[in-house]
């Protein structure tokens, strides 16, 4: 099957391949999905629709092993604050639903914000567009069709409380 998203990047002339995967509309995390596929997880972005300042609405791409830092794709997109998009609100803005969300091809263009973290693999794998589909492609590929800028967005763990962070 032919996503949107694919079809992006066969007019791009980039290669990439296709990994389907049943769906359990009960579990849709990254963790799931990077099991299914057989990648791990480190290598398998999510892809989330943030908010900055109330008013800008950007993408957050990043590994589904880290957890978003807000203020710093905010800072990134230049503002202030960020916020995730009411799921409600993700398919009327991007023109997919959860568990499919992608850059490609959406609804609008929005500003692509991807983790550093994305660089460290020869292969990422990111939503095709629909559930229980992904596509695996090169992180360079990736970045060049998303236009994305490249940004540190996971959240650093917090100091050990015994060892002061040391």
């Amino acid at each position: 099957m032919k996503t949107n998203a694919c079809r992006l990047l066969d007019a791009l002339q980039i290669r990439y391949e296709t990994r389907e995967y049943p769906v359990d509309p009960e579990d849709l995390s990254g963790e799931t999905v990077a099991r299914k596929i057989n990648m791990p997880t480190e290598q398998v972005f999510k892809t989330l629709l943030c908010r900055v300042d109330q008013r800008d609405i950007v993408f957050a791409v990043l590994s589904v092993a880290d957890e978003l830092d807000f203020k710093k794709l905010a800072v990134a997109a230049g503002g202030r604050c960020a916020e995730l998009v009411p799921i409600k609100e993700v398919q009327p803005l991007t023109g997919y639903i959860r568990g499919g969300v992608t850059v490609f091809a959406s609804k609008k263009p929005y500003p692509v914000f991807a983790d550093e973290s994305i660089q460290l693999f020869d292969a990422i794998s990111v939503s095709a567009g629909t559930r229980g589909m992904q596509i695996l492609l090169r992180p360079v590929d990736y970045l060049r069709a998303a236009e994305a800028k490249l940004v540190d967005l996971t959240r650093t763990a917090a100091p050990d409380a015994k060892g002061g962070g040391r």
